[in-house]
């Protein structure tokens, strides 16, 4: 996907819908999910489960095919828009809903057995909005539930000057964003993943990415 430009004035909303707007995904090319998702999620017993920037919805997809009932959330409209497109060719609308949410302003309403935010990068929002998010994110997560999220933590080897700014996160740092209590919770994993990233045109590279899964306890 290219980026464009951030002007002064842009908001989540504004700088998103036109990149979907002219995206032409037909609606039988599910998105791939995250495979560090798919991961973490193995042997979990499906519940209610909440995607943090869904856009076309390719790990609400996923997840809703694996048994799980999902809420995707975009601050596009067009990219939630087309995100019910793909399920309804997959064939799982009825373990799907979708909601527009500027998460830095609106959250949705409800607690989920599995919270997750994959790739939760902008050019628009910086640390303090990531951090309000998250936190948000680690409120909405039910008694058992998981809350996942994986992150860049820089451009890949091969990119020689960046696009644009964006604010990649440590493993450490995703951590410190959740502001976890001190009990009542679990750290399952929460470490750098070195993965093989080539270019757009074959160019061989590495981007590493950060985990971070926790659990939080049952209810007494």
């Amino acid at each position: 996907m290219t980026m464009p430009q951030v002007p002064d004035d842009a908001t989540a909303e504004s700088y998103w819908e036109p990149i979907y707007l002219e995206r032409a995904t037909p609606a039988e090319a599910v998105p791939s999910n995250s495979d560090l998702l798919a991961a973490e999620v193995a042997g979990l017993q499906p519940g209610r489960a909440l995607d943090l920037g869904c856009a076309e919805g390719g790990d609400v997809i996923w997840l809703a095919q694996q048994g799980w009932d999902v809420l995707g959330v975009d601050v596009s409209s067009t990219a939630l828009a087309k995100g019910a497109e793909h399920a309804e060719v997959a064939g799982v609308s009825d373990r799907t809903r979708w909601e527009q949410h500027d998460l830095s302003a609106t959250f949705p309403d409800g607690e989920f057995d599995l919270v997750s935010a994959q790739f939760l990068h902008t050019p628009v929002a910086g640390d303090s909005q990531r951090t309000t998010i998250l936190r948000q994110a680690m409120r909405a997560v039910a008694p058992g539930g998981r809350l996942m999220v994986m992150s860049h933590t820089g451009w890949p080897t091969w990119m020689t000057e960046s696009p644009h700014e964006v604010d990649f996160a440590t493993p450490e740092e995703l951590l410190a964003s959740v502001g976890l209590p001190r009990e009542g919770w679990t750290v399952v994993r929460n470490e750098r993943v070195p993965r093989d990233f080539p270019g757009p045109e074959g160019q061989p590279g590495t981007r590493d990415d950060a985990v971070l899964h926790v659990r939080r306890d049952e209810a007494v």
